[in-house]
């Protein structure tokens, strides 16, 4: 009989699961960025957020072959897009599609709003924008609207809870996260092929050094929480992760390998996000003081510290101009500029390339000593299936999407031009995901019951790690690496 079939079983599976439809949205999106590659723009018309004084200016799409469409359109169709994509997965699945539709509406156009609103200049601008946004000071967060919408989904799940209960269908952090993590093997797999081209000595250190530190924090962070904290291993392992490695996209993606509840990654999120504000304003102040000396140094410690891409880039950037200036006005040398900040975004592309091999190695774990909550048993033979059945899929998307940019830079060169126009396209979806994440994550949000599970508890965990070890043995691993290694010099002509 047909039902009997194991192939027809095999692809009900794969058609009914949410892990394999944000690998095949993932691809969709990542085929379509490939267009600029043949001269076609296929995504141009996706929506841009732009950092913005006057609200007027601050969406459109992202092409400039696009620019006759308004913003307020370019932000339709990028919603019809988005609703079409996941509409397929949810239909295909059985789940109530009129009911998702309503739903994702609902959330998308909240999510859209904070948006709008994180990249407001007050909260979004990076040290280097000010001057040209004239505006004295900001936040810096780089993070567009992913802080806006976890706190504006926490309000409504804390204040409003009938509507987060009516949203909750269409509300799905893995799913979302997912898709947005394949696509994200693109941006990662273009900003290699850059690195291709910067001091080799630089790159191969900060390959080196990403394992190393890696390796180094994520044993001690979970040994501390799980001996002296006594957190489960469902908050150990994504506080662990989120510590030593992507910041909130590993708390989410090691979450969804290890099938940890949302409340877990919405309350480790807030917690990365709520302490890296303030690195981002303490970091640079403390490299000028004691790293000016040292810029490559200063600028592979703020990579290694500092768990978000945009705190990162606007941490360094701030750096290196502090750093440039205390050199010349107390050592009278003139630092070429852009290595704090060379190194920093560096350290930070190889630490989100290695978050595939770390899920993927935590999936083989957790399939191998078939762990569930506290009960471990250790198992004489794990099975290739198995292994198959418990591995996030979504890693094998991002994986295939690197390779694919990788393949193509180093093979075709003269495309790499397309495919990075391609690929920033692409990540404006991939960030739209990414931002639908964060506020289903902060929907899901009860504070009083996250009370209950120690929220308190979390925060002196991170506190304590992060001040009390990570950013200095960061600093020392840094220093052995990166010690003498610094800028060329400008001489006056």
């Amino acid at each position: 009989m047909a039902g009997d079939n194991p192939s027809l079983k095999t692809r009900k599976s794969v058609l009914k699961s949410e892990d394999w439809w944000a690998v095949w949205i993932g691809l969709f999106v990542f085929i379509l960025g490939l267009g600029p590659i043949f001269e076609k723009d296929l995504l141009g018309w996706i929506v841009q957020h732009r950092v913005w004084t006057d609200i007027g200016q601050s969406v459109g799409p992202m092409s400039l072959e696009y620019q006759s469409l308004s913003g307020s359109m370019s932000a339709v169709l990028t919603y019809l897009f988005m609703l079409g994509l996941t509409g397929v997965a949810v239909a295909a699945m059985g789940k109530n599609l009129f009911r998702y539709a309503i739903g994702f509406t609902i959330i998308f156009w909240v999510v859209f709003g904070c948006m709008v609103a994180g990249n407001f200049a007050y909260i979004s601008a990076t040290p280097e924008m000010r001057a040209a946004l004239e505006i004295p000071w900001s936040l810096s967060l780089g993070e567009k609207g992913y802080v806006v919408a976890i706190i504006i989904g926490i309000i409504i799940s804390n204040f409003f809870p009938s509507g987060a209960e009516f949203l909750k269908d269409s509300a799905k952090p893995e799913w979302f996260i997912r898709t947005g993590i394949v696509i994200l093997g693109a941006v990662i797999g273009i900003k290699a092929l850059g690195a291709f081209g910067l001091a080799g000595s630089v790159i191969l250190r900060a390959l080196f050094l990403a394992i190393v530190a890696q390796l180094i924090y994520w044993p001690i962070i979970y040994y501390f929480s799980r001996r002296f904290f006594h957190l489960t291993r469902e908050w150990a392992v994504p506080l662990a992760f989120g510590c030593s490695t992507s910041g909130v996209s590993a708390v989410i993606a090691s979450g969804g390998a290890i099938r940890t509840s949302p409340q877990v990654m919405t309350l480790v999120s807030t917690v990365i996000i709520i302490f890296t504000v303030v690195e981002i304003q303490i970091l640079p102040w403390f490299t000028q003081a004691f790293l000016y000396k040292e810029p490559v140094v200063a600028g592979a410690w703020i990579g290694l510290s500092i768990k978000t891409d945009g705190g990162v880039i606007g941490a360094g950037a701030v750096s290196d101009s502090l750093i440039r200036a205390k050199a010349l006005a107390s050592l009278g040398i003139r630092w070429e500029d852009g290595w704090t900040l060379m190194t920093a975004t560096t350290i930070r592309v190889f630490i989100d390339g290695f978050l595939g091999v770390w899920i993927f190695i935590l999936a083989i774990i957790w399939a191998a000593f078939r762990l569930n909550g506290e009960k471990a048993s250790k198992v004489s033979k794990v099975t290739p299936r198995e292994i198959w059945e418990r591995f996030p899929k979504f890693i094998i998307g991002f994986s295939l999407t690197f390779l694919i940019i990788v393949a193509i830079g180093l093979t075709n060169p003269h495309m790499v031009k397309g495919a990075e126009t391609g690929a920033g396209h692409a990540n404006a979806v991939r960030t739209l995901f990414f931002s639908l994440c964060f506020f289903s994550v902060g929907l899901s949000a009860d504070f009083r019951k996250l009370w209950v599970k120690g929220i308190g508890r979390i925060m002196a965990i991170y506190a304590f790690c992060v001040f009390g070890f990570i950013m200095w043995i960061g600093l020392l691993v840094c220093w052995l690496f990166y010690h003498g290694v610094v800028p060329p010099e400008i001489v006056k002509s």
